[in-house]
């Protein structure tokens, strides 16, 4: 049975965004040898949505009060990325990597399945 899943971030600044993801955001992590850094993650879900044009996966980072956890990503140094936008589904900000990609932290509004 399937018992977790791998995400992967494609950077032009690995060194510098497995040390922002280890650091700043504080994940946990293995060295699975010469310094490649595996995170651990929250509990995870997986959503299908429907796609015009051609498949792809997107990376959200979610919690509970955006706020709070932009002030203190902001306290370690964390840029945010333009204005908080809002949806249907949740209020959504954008963290910038050091390597200059932004990964998508969000507060659902909608039910979560972590936990059920």
């Amino acid at each position: 049975m399937i018992d977790g899943a791998h995400v992967i971030i494609y950077s032009q600044d690995p060194e510098a965004d497995r040390a922002f993801l280890r650091d700043v955001l504080g994940l946990g992590h293995v060295d699975a040898g010469a310094g490649w850094l595996i995170f651990e993650l929250p509990p995870a879900e997986v959503a299908v949505h429907p796609a015009e044009g051609a498949p792809r996966q997107e990376l959200y980072l979610m919690c509970t009060d955006l706020d709070a956890t932009l002030a203190e990503l902001a306290e370690k140094g964390a840029a945010i990325e333009g204005d908080h936008q809002h949806a249907r589904w949740g209020t959504i900000a954008r963290v910038r990597l050091p390597s200059g990609t932004t990964v998508p932290l969000y507060e659902p509004k909608h039910p979560r399945a972590a936990g059920h």
